[in-house]
């Protein structure tokens, strides 16, 4: 098994062998959870908690229902009345929860680093749900293994992420998980979304939709995250919807088979015409929410059987 790391917190330090693992894996969980019995026994024995610190229905939801679907015990803690409100530091809150003995504990975070922080004081395999604006790592690989089944491959192709750059966690790991598998990744936005040195990332940089969507096999929309912005990053709603808005006639200059992708939640008629977006003949984006089970519940697996194994063997950073 080429997947041997304690915990998931980011796409960057994985390998492209690991990378396919976790896909690969994946695919089996697509089956089961397509069947009647959509049940498993493999973290039958452990606990998970998901820590969200930042509200979330998608992403809570999916690492929810594939704690479940694999046998684990899964609490959800209620972040917004924790001890965190009320003073407590992180750190803190990582002691508590080792007296608590947990195996797998899923966290979404405001800041950056501070999934990273927890994983230094915990005693458990640690998956990063979203950390600021740093690395969302089962996003990019669910929007992967969308890509991989719709187009057959996740090497060589020309992937167009639109929209707000800055400040989206999706759009980093995306691209660490693009590049890493040799595709060519282009960011298409207005100035004042795309982060500085962006070329630095091995991506090209458009700003002009037409232009950047050019050929592309894969359209990657992103939501505008105001709730990150602190200014005017674009003049106005309407006016980003008619420059930078996903519809028929932006998308035909893509590849006449391009898919067309959203990690939601989508402001439709800003970053997407709903009409393309609910087209069963490109729009992928339903797929995209059904991978993103399959994904958590291949991820959790790996960690757990590195888990155990380290603990068998004696590993004293897994008490």
């Amino acid at each position: 098994m080429s997947f041997r790391a304690r915990h998931l917190l980011g796409i960057e330090p994985l390998k492209p062998e690991a990378i396919r693992t976790i896909l690969d894996l994946s695919e089996q969980y697509v089956a089961l959870n397509r069947a009647t019995h959509k049940t498993s026994d493999v973290l039958a024995g452990l606990t998970q908690i998901n820590m969200f610190f930042e509200n979330s229905t998608r992403t809570q939801a999916s690492f929810e229902i594939a704690g479940k679907r694999l046998g684990a015990d899964v609490m959800n803690m209620a972040m917004q009345a924790s001890s965190i409100k009320k003073g407590e530091t992180l750190i803190d809150t990582a002691l508590t929860l080792n007296a608590m003995h947990p195996d797998l504990l899923v966290v979404r975070h405001p800041h950056s680093g501070a999934v990273n922080l927890l994983a230094e004081k915990v005693n458990c395999a640690v998956l990063n749900a979203g950390d600021g604006r740093h690395e969302h790592p089962t996003q990019a690989l669910l929007d992967a293994l969308t890509i991989r089944r719709a187009k057959g491959r996740i090497q060589r192709l020309t992937v167009a992420i639109c929209g707000d750059i800055a400040h989206s966690r999706v759009a980093r790991s995306n691209i660490l998980l693009l590049g890493k598998m040799e595709n060519r990744v282009r960011l298409i936005g207005p100035p004042t979304l795309i982060p500085a040195r962006a070329a630095d990332l091995g991506v090209e940089v458009y700003g002009d939709m037409k232009e950047g969507l050019e050929g592309a096999d894969v359209v990657m929309m992103l939501r505008l995250q105001k709730e990150r912005m602190d200014g005017g990053f674009i003049p106005s709603e309407r006016e980003y919807y008619h420059r930078f808005g996903l519809d028929a006639e932006k998308l035909a200059h893509a590849k006449e088979d391009a898919i067309v992708m959203h990690p939601g939640p989508m402001n439709r008629g800003v970053e997407i015409d709903g009409t393309l977006a609910d087209d069963i003949n490109r729009s992928v984006i339903q797929e995209q929410v059904e991978m993103g089970v399959a994904v958590r519940m291949a991820a959790m697996e790996l960690l757990a059987r590195n888990l155990r194994e380290a603990r068998a063997a004696g590993d004293g950073t897994y008490v």
